[in-house]
């Protein structure tokens, strides 16, 4: 199939798979064709290998999940930047004491509510 016109763009887009939580981004280069019969089709190439397409059936990376949520680029960054920049217990006690007779504080095991709270429209 030879073809006649080519467009590439370059899209990147952020992923949070449904079932395990796991959330990762990935840039692709989306390059628009046009055969000699002027049919147009797309190809997909993320790390300069050819992809299928991310919008069609994303697949998790950690578990291979097919429910996987596609947001905007910068979307998984972010919530994991926040993630990382909150204090820990040992530090939350230090700015703030708690009381002697407060249950002492547990770990806390995120889940995908989580990592998907800051996108939730108000």
């Amino acid at each position: 199939m030879s073809e006649i016109a080519a467009t590439t763009v370059h899209e990147a887009y952020a992923f949070a798979c449904m079932r395990c939580g796991y959330g990762w981004e990935q840039a692709y280069e989306i390059e628009h064709h046009v055969d000699t019969s002027n049919h147009a089709f797309v190809v997909y190439k993320a790390d300069g290998e050819r992809v299928p397409s991310p919008l069609s059936t994303p697949t998790c990376t950690n578990c291979g999940g097919h429910v996987v949520r596609i947001m905007r680029a910068g979307r998984v960054s972010t919530v994991q930047q926040l993630l990382q920049n909150r204090p820990s217990a040992a530090e939350a006690e230090v700015r703030e004491p708690v009381a002697a007779t407060a249950a002492p504080a547990r770990d806390h095991h995120w889940h995908l509510s989580d990592l998907l709270h800051p996108f939730h429209r108000k």
